[in-house]
């Protein structure tokens, strides 16, 4: 997606970009921050802070009372709005006197899409042409016709407009081909490089689909007032890993559903659910949630239910009566274990699941499943075709589990001892930008926020050890620019897309590289630029070997320490053999799409002469 905010903007950000991976080149961190091998040295004192930190918006101090405050009115002030939850976000509320076109709210539009002409509305950046030229291969039984442009595909009016409110203009490789693939009906499944823009590509023809179709389609609305039970039963279902992707999906969500009839919800553990449930009680045709808070509610029986669509009967639109389940960062939810609450929601012959208690089920097979992934090694594709129909589709934009050029990576070495020292100044050196720091511990996370919030740098941190509300709020600090500095462990790293993160720097390297790449992900999003910054020492020789490899295929440099690891030869990059074709599903291949000359024609991007796939790649 491009964007038709203010382009200044833009080029504004990519000079920042500029400006940051010049000062981390001259940084002398690579000779000054070493330890002499074997000695005992202790932990370095604080630097002297200096006129450095000037440059840094003014740190602020947090009230840890307020955390602790218990609600006694769901509505009233607590030190922290009530509103700052995010189930609590503000979305548009149609009225039955609206008719068939609901009117704006200029206000609200605002808080959704942000002012006209910043960088709140940079939807893309200078960059972007270089997503284009990623190669993308389709297949499954029937070919698809990408689109070129969101005013090709069948969308409804108000979500063309959503989309240029958010400012979108040009559709990225993945949504090029999930868009038409979603409309007309095919299951997915979907791989694609990290800031590809996969949320606008499952969200964008789905919602598109129900609109106008709401009022028949969607579960009647409680009588406002009303104190009596009420089931939601949405239409649309998103699976999400984690309550930081879940909440991010959910914002995306009311920006595509304004001046719709369409109503989004989000839950997700850690949360009040008093404030969850009262929000559904108002309606949900949109439910997005993490699997255990969605399976406890479900279960309830009296929240939530996904039985709705069992219950409508309008022959005329039968065609469109589909429960829509999308399974966001399918790897690592399996990964982290989520699978038997993922079983729980979906059978793979294409009803949900009902169990030996039994999930409120919708027991026709009328659903559309969605799978969308940055990362997707064979054993989880194999593990994701049992949710998948016979005749899914399965969309790979460029190499699974690669990074792209916008990303300017550099490695620096710097001793264990050393690396207080080393952010401190690395923080200093570079023009102040809005920067993720990731950790491996959650220890380390509050040490270093500690460290750094005492050299009087505007910091914020989040773990799993900290409450719902203190990530929530950690979120909208970083979010806001209030705290431009976050320091994080792993639980940050998926799938989270805040807008210009431009710096993303590895304190603690990762001993997996799918990490490490979900990590740097953070930054260059949607063809924008990024800098990413990883600290390297001999603790870190396991990851070295492939680390060099991604080095070498964004055409990064390998500084001297890593040339060791250099492949001899012609470098390759491991990578799953095909699982799909002969008799399985998904045979009939069509695709080795390509972009050609980034304009969006059929190339030869995998694809032989005579039109068959090279599954070589797989």
């Amino acid at each position: 997606m491009t964007t038709q905010g203010d382009s200044s903007t833009v080029a504004s950000l990519s000079d920042d970009i500029t400006a940051m991976v010049a000062a981390v080149q001259t940084t002398t961190l690579g000779d000054k921050y070493v330890v002499g091998e074997g000695t005992q040295e202790s932990t370095p004192p604080l630097p002297v802070v200096g006129p450095r930190v000037g440059k840094w918006v003014e740190r602020e101090t947090t009230n840890y009372d307020t955390y602790a405050t218990p609600v006694q009115d769901p509505e009233g002030p607590r030190g922290l709005p009530v509103g700052e939850w995010g189930a609590s976000g503000a979305r548009y509320e149609w009225r039955e006197e609206y008719g068939d076109v609901a009117p704006a709210d200029e206000m609200l539009e605002r808080m959704l899409f942000g002012e006209p002409g910043t960088a709140e509305r940079a939807g893309a950046g200078l960059q972007f042409d270089k997503l284009l030229t990623i190669s993308v291969c389709v297949e499954g039984q029937v070919k698809m016709n990408p689109i070129e442009r969101f005013e090709e595909a069948p969308l409804h009016p108000v979500m063309l407009r959503n989309v240029k409110l958010a400012g979108y203009e040009i559709p990225t490789p993945i949504q090029r081909y999930c868009i038409p693939a979603i409309l007309d009906g095919h299951d997915l499944l979907s791989c694609a490089q990290t800031g590809s823009g996969k949320t606008a590509a499952f969200l964008v023809p789905i919602l598109s689909k129900l609109m106008g179709k709401a009022s028949s389609l969607a579960a009647p609305r409680p009588v406002p007032g009303s104190t009596g039970p009420y089931v939601a039963q949405p239409l649309v279902l998103v699976v999400a890993p984690t309550r930081e992707l879940a909440t991010q999906i959910f914002d995306e969500s009311r920006r595509f559903c304004y001046r719709s009839k369409l109503r989004p919800c989000v839950v997700y553990g850690g949360a009040d659910t008093v404030t969850q449930r009262m929000e559904l009680r108002k309606g949900c045709d949109v439910i997005v949630g993490t699997p255990g808070r969605l399976t406890d509610f479900i279960e309830r029986g009296r929240v939530l239910s996904l039985k709705r669509l069992k219950h409508v009967s309008f022959p005329l639109i039968a065609r469109c009566l589909k429960l829509f389940v999308v399974i966001d960062e399918a790897d690592e939810m399996l990964d982290m274990g989520f699978e038997p609450q993922v079983r729980r929601l979906l059978q793979s012959s294409g009803g949900l699941v009902s169990a030996n208690r039994g999930l409120d089920a919708n027991e026709d097979d009328d659903q559309q499943v969605l799978m969308f992934s940055a990362t997707f090694q064979k054993p989880i594709r194999k593990l994701a075709r049992d949710f998948l129909s016979d005749d899914f589709i399965q969309i790979k934009v460029g190499r699974i589990g690669s990074t792209h050029e916008n990303i300017t990576q550099r490695v620096l070495w710097v001793d264990e001892l050393r690396k207080k020292e080393a952010i401190y100044d690395l923080l200093c050196t570079a023009p102040p930008a809005r920067t993720l720091i990731f950790v491996n511990r959650k220890r380390a996370a509050d040490d270093l926020d500690d460290y750094l919030y005492n050299l009087k740098l505007p910091t914020t941190s989040i773990h799993g050890d900290r409450t719902q509300r203190e990530r929530e709020d950690a979120m909208l600090a970083f979010r806001s620019g209030k705290c431009p500095i976050m320091i994080a462990t792993p639980i940050a790293a998926r799938g989270l897309d805040i807008r210009n993160v431009m710096h993303v720097i590895n304190y603690d390297l990762v001993h997996n590289i799918d990490e490490y790449i979900h990590r740097i992900g953070r930054t260059a999003r949607i063809g924008n630029r990024g800098l990413a910054t990883s600290f390297f020492n001999s603790s870190n020789e396991d990851i070295a070997t492939d680390l060099v490899k991604v080095l070498l295929e964004s055409s990064q440099e390998i500084p001297d320490f890593l040339e060791p690891y250099r492949p001899i030869g012609e470098v390759t990059f491991d990578e799953s053999d095909s699982d799909v074709g002969g008799k399985e599903k998904g045979s009939g291949i069509h695709g080795g799409a390509g972009y050609g000359n980034g304009g969006g024609d059929w190339g030869n991007g995998g694809a032989g002469t005579n039109g068959a796939v090279d599954l070589s790649g797989w």
